[in-house]
């Protein structure tokens, strides 16, 4: 069913800053968006309210049919942790934890760590991080460690990822690596990709790319052929 915004409002402070001015848009099942926009536009606001990481301060959001903003405390938990999974610019890897473990942290949430160990095997294996699967995250470079968080996103099988620059601290190989991730991910499991990014290389690789201004959406345009 997708997700649904309609009239989207979020402010800060008092009196009020208007950081989201009333954006109402789709996104279908399975498309790969991306955000982008200069520093202040909005678009980190705005993922963190469509992946209910932040509240808004009036409109709807419809995640796979479901109006979020009647959704209780336990609902919304439950939601999070079996429909969404999240990516952001640094990887927050717990430090005392192997990367393995890490990646099935999410799953000892639902007590479902050993049934997806074999997953979190393969997505590491995937992700061409295999080899670190015993390592601390301090023992490991930073783009292993941001393609193990992203291992550690996906280990539900969310329907719908949401990214915050996860490119943004990586070098031009580690951030090629990500993006091969994401698109690999968007066209085998059909996972619903929404990112924010500011290298224009990158967004143009997703199917569609949703510009901000100033808080309102200034453009919104699919790839030819996406």
């Amino acid at each position: 069913m997708g997700l649904k915004a309609q009239a989207l409002v979020k402010s800060f402070g008092e009196p009020p800053t208007v950081v989201l001015k009333g954006l109402s848009f789709e996104v279908k099942d399975g498309e790969f968006v991306a955000i982008t926009g200069r520093s202040g536009s909005g678009k980190s606001t705005l993922l963190y309210s469509l992946s209910l990481l932040d509240r808004l301060t009036s409109g709807h959001l419809l995640l796979d049919g479901r109006d979020t903003t009647t959704l209780s405390a336990k609902e919304k938990h439950r939601f999070l942790n079996l429909k969404l999974g999240f990516v952001f610019q640094f990887h927050y890897l717990l430090p005392e934890l192997t990367c393995e473990e890490n990646v099935l942290f999410p799953a000892r949430k639902t007590n479902r760590h050993e049934a997806l160990r074999k997953r979190a095997v393969h997505l590491m294996e995937q992700f061409e991080i295999g080899h670190i699967r015993g390592k601390l995250p301090g023992q490991i470079s930073g783009g292993e460690r941001q393609r193990a968080a992203i291992a550690r996103a996906l280990i539900m099988e969310p329907q719908y990822l949401f990214a915050d620059e996860p490119t943004g601290n990586l070098d031009s190989v580690s951030g090629e690596k990500v993006m091969r991730i994401f698109e690999e991910t968007n066209r085998r499991a059909k996972t619903t990709i929404i990112m924010v990014t500011h290298d224009l290389g990158y967004a143009n690789r997703a199917k569609r790319r949703i510009g901000l201004k100033d808080g309102a959406i200034e453009f919104d345009k699919r790839r030819p052929g996406g």
